[in-house]
Order: structure tokens, then C-alpha cells, then sequence
């Protein structure tokens, strides 16, 4: 005992601290346990009570959130007593001893990391629409909050996103600054997206010659395009009907629900052509028996253009009328002073060519053929008095009746004056008589002379009879004569031949050669040989012309030594024709 009394004598004494050294010690304990005010922690909810949870997050006393923070825009909050969430500490302990929390900004971090994951991943993310803000609007990101362009709530502009607001949405992120607090978001981006993933799917189901519904979406100058239910189809104007359409809205309305076939897919550029006349019957089949040629029809003019008028026969089958078909005396005139579209004409079918879908239509065929009239009542011949119309390089143009005008050509306006001289003592408007020479009603024309009306020099005055079928001058047709060149125009030469007798080479008997055919070949004094083609001894007028005399003398040669020298060339048998002739006159 004594032992153990000295012991506890020599130990250390053991001091008890004081009320206010215990109050110090525990409140210095809950300073080291306690979270650093803006920091996310986790707390646990206690209680739910007035619009407000209850959350401990192991401080001195519980924090109150409002319960709108732990929900999206326009979805109630979803949670529960003995819950945990994470909440961000504002403050330990405001005026009234209560720790400031808040769910937004816990939120809001823990969706910055979430969205900078996403950006970073090229990954949709969900959000709300919930207010609007100048050029565009505002959305909820789980507690971040980003901006959305109105350009980019949809694929076309909206007028009304009120449908929109307040309703989960998936969005593409567009640019993200965490420092800056900015996020960009668009929604536009994910239904396109969705669009090209449905378009190519639907493209690829797709087959060229299919026959599918569709629902025109919108009419331009050159078609329709038709939505085939995620994808558009276009439907050239002229694939919508075989007749001629101007304008699509002649047949089409937006919103108009209509059958159409594919025509082309094009898988690279997902385009696609579509057709509504390929699902009709087409109406040239067999049009060459339904308008041979020389039948007369009725139908209606649809179009008019410079060269002629489309006449439509029946829907889709149309034939143009040339301008030079329209009119038996009105050369010059614009089609659309003869007739106008939506009028009823009457033609008469020259051609028809089914494969390039092609009838040639005349509009004068129908009608009375003046020229026709005139041939009878002005028989080659007679005389005419008219009205000098027009005054050309060529000669004069006097007028017939009220349609038809005849001319007088330089050669024959005077026996002793060369042309260019005696066409000066005319004037349009004057009257002047002349002489019926020549109606070609194929040609439609009128060959008149007015030095025919007296005696010329190549008449015969006295002496002996001259030979059967001869002028005064001893000319015969089939003669080969020669003449001298006293003119060159456009239109030809005149020459002069022995006697005095005047004669004009039309441009088309120059020569046999087209190419040959240029009065600029000859000039004044030249020689030329031609054959007499026609001898008129009642208007002194004859007729000359080079190509036909080429032409004979070929026939000539080809006859004699043709079949001889079978297999020669044409050289050689003219060669040989020549070298004969030569011959001839050689002392045997």
C-alpha cells in the first residue's frame, strides 16, 4: 500500500479543461471536418416541406433547396426522403445559422463536365427550351444553360416554336467556353442528320420504274418537287403530260397528292426523277396512221414563235405549221399576224416522222391556191396593166391582183437599153402595162415583160422563110449557141447573141456544179456557151443555159462510148468523146 501510494505520489497530474477550453475544442473540430464553402458535396435529404427539401449534409444544421431545382423546366421534381444528391455549399452558415446549398449550381457543374465530355465525343445531348432571348432562345442543359440560333431550330424557318418550348429535345453541340460560361447548341443539326440517315435508306428501297405517291411540296418555273415521304423527287414540266405544258401549275398544286413513276435514281447524289406521263399511254404510238399524210384536221394553236405556229392535232400530239406553210401571198409576215394560241385552224398533214415525234403541218394547203386563179385568168400571153410595188436590183415587182405581185425582169424591160438604164425611167407607184411571160405555180411565180409589148430586133422583117422552129434570127431549140456577157447581177447573166437578140441566164443554169453556179465567175465581154432551152416566138423571148448544155454533151458522150468502155470513168469517156470529134476532121 505504501509502495502503491508512492507511485501515484511521483505520476504526472492530469488537468480537466474548462468549459469555455471545451467549447474552443469542439468548435475548432468542426471547422477541420466541416467542407470549404464552394465546393459540390453530398448531402441526404431529411425532409420535404413546403415546396423545400430538407438536405444534411453533415454540417451544424440542415440546408433548404427548393424543390423546383431538383426538376427540368415543366417536369415535377422526382425525389424522396433519404435520398442522396449532390448539392453545391454556398455558405456554411448565413445570419440565421443555416447552410446555404444549392442543386442548380451542383448541377450546373456536374453538367459542364458531362457537356465538355459530349463536345469533345461529337455526342447529342438533351435539353429544354425554355425562354427567349434576342436572335434566337435559351435552353436547359441538365442545370447548364445554352444558347440556341433561330436558324438552327429547324431544317426550314419556324413560325411558331411555342409547340417546342418546354419539351425534352436532342441537340448538337456547337461550340462550348467554359471560361466565358457560352454554350451553342442546335437542333437543326440533328434532324438533318436523321433526314440524310432516312433519305439514304429510303433512296436505296427505291426502284427506276416504280410507281409511288407522292405529295407535291413545290412548283417552280421548270417543275414540281414531290415529297415521297422523306425524300423529293423532281418533276420536270416535261414529264408531267405528253401534250405541251407551260407551267406546272397548269396541272399542279402544292399539297395536291399525286401518282408518279421513277424515272432515274442517281444513288451518289440522291437525286431522283420523276414522271406522271410515263403512266399514261403514249399518244404517238401509231400517229402515222391516225394523220397520213395529205389528211386535212382542225385543231388548236398552243404556241407561236418566229418560225411557225404549234398546232396541237389531240393531248400530246402537236405539229408545227413553218411560217412558209402558213400563207400562199404573205411571205414577210410574223406568224403571230396570221394566227394566235387557243385559236381553232385547219391543216393539212405534209409529213410525219414518229421516231423524233415530228409533223409537219400546212396551214395554206386548206385554202383556195391563188396562184392557181391567176394561171386561169392570165393566161402566159396576155396583157396586164398594174402598179409598180417595188423596185429591186432585179427589176420591178407589178402587181396582179391585191395578193399577187409579177416581175419584170432587167432583161425585159427594154429591146436596145441595157437594164440598169432603163429601169431608172420607173417609179414605184406608176402603172405600166406588161406582158404575161411565164406562171410557175409551184414557184408561186410570175415572169412579165415589157419589152415584149413591141417588136424587137429579133424579129424577122422580110427575106426568105426562116426554118421550122426558129426565131426571125435563125435560133433553134437545143442549139448550142454563143453569146456575149452584157450583165451580171445576183440573179444571173444576160448576154447578147448574133442579131442583136438579148437573152438571160438564170444563176441556177450557170452550171452544172452548185458551186460553179456564181454570176461573179463572168464579167462584161466574156464568151459563153449555152444551149437555147426554149424559143417563145410570140414574146421574142429565149431561153439559154450553160448547165444544160453541159449536161447534153455528157449524155452525148455517155451514149456513144457508155457501153464500149464499160467500168471507164466519165474523164475517160469525154476523153474519149473529145478525141473523136478531133479525128473527124483529120485526112484519114
Amino acid at each position: 500500500m505504501a509502495r502503491a501510494a508512492t507511485v501515484l505520489k511521483n505520476a504526472p497530474s492530469i488537468s480537466t479543461p474548462s468549459r469555455d477550453e471545451f467549447a474552443a475544442m469542439l468548435e475548432q473540430s468542426f471547422e477541420t471536418q466541416s467542407p470549404q464553402e464552394g465546393q459540390v458535396i453530398k448531402g441526404t435529404i431529411v425532409a420535404i416541406e413546403n415546396d423545400f427539401a430538407m438536405v444534411d449534409v453533415g454540417l451544424k444544421t440542415e440546408g433548404r433547396i427548393a424543390l423546383k431545382e431538383f426538376a427540368m423546366p415543366g417536369v415535377p421534381a422526382d425525389i424522396k426522403v433519404g435520398d442522396t444528391v449532390e448539392v453545391y455549399l454556398e455558405r456554411v452558415e448565413n445570419a440565421l445559422g443555416e447552410a446555404i446549398l444549392s442543386r442548380d449550381k451542383a448541377r450546373r457543374e456536374e453538367s459542364w463536365i458531362k457537356l465538355e465530355r459530349a463536345f469533345n465525343d461529337q455526342t447529342r445531348v438533351t435539353g429544354v427550351i425554355f425562354g427567349r432571348v434576342k436572335g434566337g432562345f435559351t435552353v436547359d442543359l441538365d442545370g447548364a444553360v445554352a444558347f440556341l440560333p433561330g436558324s438552327q431550330v429547324d431544317v426550314r424557318p419556324m413560325r411558331d416554336v411555342g409547340p417546342l418550348m418546354n419539351q425534352p429535345q436532342v441537340f448538337q453541340i456547337l461550340k462550348m467556353d467554359r471560361r466565358r460560361g457560352n454554350i451553342v447548341v442546335s437542333r437543326r443539326a440533328v434532324l438533318e442528320e436523321r433526314r440524310a440517315e432516312e433519305r439514304t435508306s429510303l433512296v436505296a428501297s427505291l426502284l427506276e420504274k416504280q410507281v409511288v405517291e407522292g405529295v407535291v411540296k413545290n412548283i417552280t418555273d421548270y417543275g414540281a418537287f414531290v415529297d415521297l415521304g422523306g425524300v423529293d423527287g423532281l418533276l420536270h414540266v416535261t414529264d408531267i403530260a405528253w401534250r405541251r405544258v407551260s407551267h406546272p401549275t397548269e396541272v399542279l398544286s402544292v399539297g395536291q397528292t399525286v401518282t408518279v413513276q421513277i424515272i432515274k435514281i442517281n444513288h451518289e447524289t440522291q437525286r431522283i426523277s420523276l414522271g406522271m406521263k410515263q403512266l399514261q399511254t403514249d399518244p404517238w404510238e401509231g400517229v402515222s396512221a391516225k394523220y397520213p399524210i395529205g389528211a386535212k384536221f382542225t385543231g388548236k394553236v398552243t404556241n407561236v414563235t418566229d418560225y411557225g405556229a404549234f398546232v396541237e392535232l389531240e393531248p400530246g400530239v402537236e405539229g408545227l405549221v413553218h411560217v412558209s406553210e402558213m400563207s400562199w401571198v404573205k411571205k414577210n409576215l410574223a406568224p403571230s399576224k396570221l394566227v394566235a394560241p387557243g385559236t381553232d385552224v385547219d391543216v393539212q398533214v405534209l409529213e410525219v416522222d414518229s421516231n423524233k415525234r415530228r409533223i409537219s403541218l400546212g396551214l395554206k394547203q386548206t385554202q383556195e391556191n391563188p396562184w392557181n386563179a391567176v394561171a386561169a385568168e392570165h393566161p402566159v400571153g396576155s396583157l396586164i396593166e398594174g402598179e409598180i410595188k417595188s423596185i429591186t436590183e432585179f427589176g420591178l415587182f407589178v402587181g396582179i391582183d391585191s395578193e399577187i405581185d409579177g416581175m419584170v425582169h432587167l432583161s425585159d424591160l427594154s429591146w436596145t437599153e441595157a437594164g440598169e438604164d432603163a429601169i431608172k425611167a420607173y417609179e414605184k407607184g406608176q402603172m405600166v402595162k406588161a406582158k404575161i411571160l411565164d406562171i410557175d405555180i409551184e414557184k408561186e411565180r410570175v415572169s412579165l415583160g415589157i419589152k415584149q409589148l413591141e417588136e424587137g430586133p429579133s424579129r424577122s422583117s422580110g427575106g426568105a422563110a426562116a426554118p421550122a422552129g426558129s426565131t426571125g434570127g435563125g435560133l433553134r431549140k437545143n442549139q448550142v449557141v454563143t453569146g456575149t456577157v452584157t450583165e451580171v447581177n445576183d440573179g444571173g447573166i444576160e448576154v447578147e447573141l448574133e442579131g442583136g437578140v438579148r437573152a438571160f441566164i438564170r444563176r441556177a443554169d450557170l452550171a452544172r456544179d452548185r458551186n460553179d453556179q456564181r454570176p461573179e465567175r463572168f464579167g462584161k465581154g466574156d464568151k459563153v456557151d449555152a444551149l437555147v432551152t426554149s424559143v417563145d416566138k410570140a414574146s421574142r423571148k429565149v431561153s439559154l443555159s450553160i448547165k444544160a448544155k453541159e449536161i447534153s454533151e455528157e449524155r452525148e458522150a455517155v451514149e456513144q462510148f457508155g457501153s464500149s468502155d464499160s467500168g471507164a470513168s466519165l474523164g475517160d469517156i469525154l476523153g474519149a468523146a473529145l478525141k473523136k470529134k478531133t479525128k473527124k476532121g483529120d485526112p484519114e
